[in-house]
């Protein structure tokens, strides 16, 4: 485990759309912790940014990219913010996807290597997380990391990471949300996020396939089946149950990545999911 309060819920968004505002109400919403996706730069300029604007939240990268970012460049900047916020940084890295990287070769060796740099550059395994969906990485995670920060999963995975995880670790899934209860309207906006990229990436769709969703339910945008459960919609009593199954599924934490509209504030739907969770 990390040794940080993350709470039992932390929101989810890329890096460079958490300005002030919003990361000051969902600190004061009683989230605890903000993760910050879309592979954030190694400088960490947004994580900076987040814990500058508020007093308490703990702020993680889901995550840095290791092909993207040098574990020299990326452990610099995790000592510049520890030692400005000390205990409110956490250090998310993963492996990322082949399709993105041109040099995606040895994995496994690669994150190794990278985790042998940080151990190097006195990173403390407590305090950094590995991006991890299949078995040999989420072991790894238990090993060099403080557990594991999957992506892009249902509860069944979250059940299934907590067997091969063990007691101790930490295991804090993302799951997208709409909270809408409109549910052609929803679904819409769900396949929408999670059709593209994701369904066309094999780290994704390998995992989908293990937990025994089908190619016809992966194939063209995915089954409605299968967009309902990595895109929970429904009132914030529906939403905040589908959340709570991953904690009963052996979840410490769970980032909620709160879907909406281009332009849309997505507060209101955070408000709502963090009132019905009785979270402050």
């Amino acid at each position: 485990m990390t040794g940080m309060d993350l709470g039992r819920f932390g929101i989810w968004r890329h890096g460079g759309s958490i300005g002030p505002d919003l990361a000051r109400g969902v600190e004061r919403l009683g989230y605890g912790t903000i993760w910050l996706g879309g592979s954030p730069s190694g400088d960490l300029a947004d994580a900076e940014g987040v814990l500058a604007a508020t007093d308490h939240v703990v702020v993680g990268t889901g995550i840095v990219n290791m092909w993207a970012t040098s574990a020299e460049e990326v452990a610099a900047s995790y000592h510049r913010l520890e030692d400005a916020y000390p205990g409110r940084f956490l250090l998310g890295v993963g492996i990322g996807h082949p399709e993105a990287t041109k040099e995606y070769r040895s994995p496994y060796a690669t994150i190794v290597d990278y985790l042998d740099k940080l151990d190097a550059a006195e990173v403390p395994e407590e305090r950094r997380v590995l991006a991890a969906l299949g078995p040999k990485v989420l072991r790894l995670s238990t090993e060099r990391a403080a557990g594991a920060h999957p992506y892009l999963v249902p509860p069944e995975h979250t059940r299934q990471a907590r067997e091969t995880l063990g007691d101790g670790p930490l295991l804090a899934p993302e799951q997208k949300v709409v909270v809408d209860t409109d549910a052609d309207r929803a679904r819409e906006l769900g396949r929408k996020n999670v059709a593209n990229p994701y369904l066309k990436l094999v780290n994704y769709t390998g995992n989908l396939k293990r937990l025994g969703w089908s190619e016809r339910d992966i194939a063209d945008g995915g089954s409605d089946a299968l967009v309902d459960v990595l895109a929970l919609h429904g009132d914030a009593a529906t939403i905040a149950a589908g959340l709570t199954a991953h904690l009963d599924a052996g979840a410490d934490h769970v980032a909620v990545q709160a879907l909406t509209r281009r332009g849309e504030d997505p507060l209101p739907a955070l408000r709502a999911v963090a009132e019905t969770l009785k979270l402050a």
